[in-house]
C-alpha cells in the first residue's frame, strides 16, 4: 500500500522544486524526505523524481501519481471529519491558519480571545501568509484555513478543491494630522481635494499602493510622494510628525492616539476578504467555529 507521507513529501518536493525546501515545509531533514520518495519509489516500482539543474522535476510516472493524489487526499481527509462528526461537534486539536498581516492584526487576533473562551480545547496556531502562499499552504495540506484578499480588485484563483467564504470588506480611509488642512473637510475626500498634498504610501507591488495610484490617477502631474514605506506603524509616525498624509486600511490601523485622525474618501478603496479552506474538510467542526467567529460583526 502506497504511504501517504510519502505521497505527500512528493507532492511538496514538485511543488517547492527542491527536496531541502520541502523539508522546510514539511517540518523534516532533507534525509528524511528523501528517504520518504525512495520508499515511494519501492512501494511503486518505478522513479518518480529526476534530476534538473540544483532542484528536481517529475518524471512521467511520478506527474500521473501526483495527477491520482487530490482524490486520495480528499478522501482520507472525508474519513477524519465523518470521525469526527460523530462525537458532539466541539471544536478541539489544532488548527493551522495562514493569513496576510493586516488580517491577522485588525480581523483575527481581537476575536481570539473569545474563541478561546467559547473553544477551550481549539488551538489556533497563526502563521503570516501573502494570499497566494496561504491558498497554496491549504491546497497542499500543510494548513488547514486561509484569510485572503482579493487582488486590485479581481477574486482570488481558487483550486478546486477549495472552498471559501467572504468574510470582511476593508476599506481604505486617509489618515493625517488634525492639524492638517484636510482634517476640517466636513464631506468625504476625493481625488480633487487630495491633490496637491504630501504622501506617505506603501512601496510599489501592494495594494494599498494600487489605491493610491488609482486615487492619484485622474489628476495631472506626478503626486507628492515624500516617503515609501510597507510598515503602517511606521507611516502613522511620519504622519504625525511630517505634514504628510496616508492611505491606510482599516484592517492596519492601529489606535491613532490624540494627534491624528482618519477621514473617509469618496469613493472607499476597498478590498473584499475571505477565508478559504479544503472542501473535504467542509465538516470541520474547528474551521466552523474560527469561520463563525470571523463573521460576528464586533471583535469584542
Amino acid at each position: 500500500m502506497i504511504d501517504v507521507g510519502s505521497l505527500n513529501a512528493l507532492r511538496s518536493v514538485a511543488v517547492l522544486g527542491t527536496i531541502a525546501r520541502a523539508a522546510d515545509e514539511l517540518g523534516f531533514t532533507a534525509s528524511a524526505v528523501s528517504q520518504q520518495i525512495k520508499r515511494l519509489e519501492r512501494q511503486i516500482g518505478v522513479s518518480l523524481l529526476a534530476p534538473a539543474g540544483r532542484g528536481v522535476v517529475l518524471t512521467p510516472a511520478g506527474q500521473a501519481l501526483l495527477d491520482a493524489a487530490p482524490e486520495v487526499f480528499q478522501a482520507l481527509e472525508r474519513c477524519a471529519e465523518a470521525a469526527r462528526s460523530i462525537a458532539d461537534g466541539t471544536p478541539t486539536g489544532v488548527l493551522r491558519v495562514v493569513a496576510f498581516s493586516t488580517a491577522i492584526r485588525g480581523l483575527l487576533a481581537p476575536r481570539l480571545p473569545r474563541l478561546a473562551v467559547e473553544c477551550p480545547e481549539l488551538h489556533v496556531q497563526v502563521t503570516e501568509q501573502d494570499p497566494d502562499q496561504a491558498l497554496h499552504s491549504v491546497a497542499g495540506g500543510t494548513a488547514d484555513l486561509a484569510i485572503i484578499h482579493d487582488a486590485d480588485g479581481l477574486p482570488p484563483q481558487l483550486p478546486s478543491a477549495i472552498i471559501d467564504r467572504h468574510v470582511y470588506t476593508d476599506l481604505g480611509d486617509l489618515v493625517m494630522h488634525r492639524c492638517h488642512p484636510l482634517a476640517t473637510a466636513r464631506e468625504p475626500l476625493t481625488s480633487a481635494l487630495v491633490a496637491g498634498h504630501a504622501w506617505v504610501t506603501s512601496p510599489p507591488g501592494t495594494v494599498c499602493h494600487q489605491w493610491f495610484r488609482r486615487l492619484v490617477s485622474d489628476r495631472p502631474g506626478d503626486p507628492d510622494v515624500r516617503h515609501l514605506v510597507d510598515d503602517f506603524a511606521t507611516q502613522l509616525s511620519l504622519v504625525a510628525t511630517s505634514g504628510v498624509i496616508a492611505l491606510v486600511p482599516r484592517l492596519a490601523r492601529p489606535p491613532l492616539g490624540h494627534d491624528l485622525v482618519a477621514r473617509p474618501l469618496h469613493p472607499p478603496p476597498m478590498r473584499q476578504v475571505s477565508a478559504a479552506w479544503r472542501r473535504s474538510a467542509d465538516a470541520s467542526p474547528a474551521i466552523r467555529a474560527v469561520v463563525a467567529e470571523l463573521l460576528r460583526p464586533d471583535a469584542g
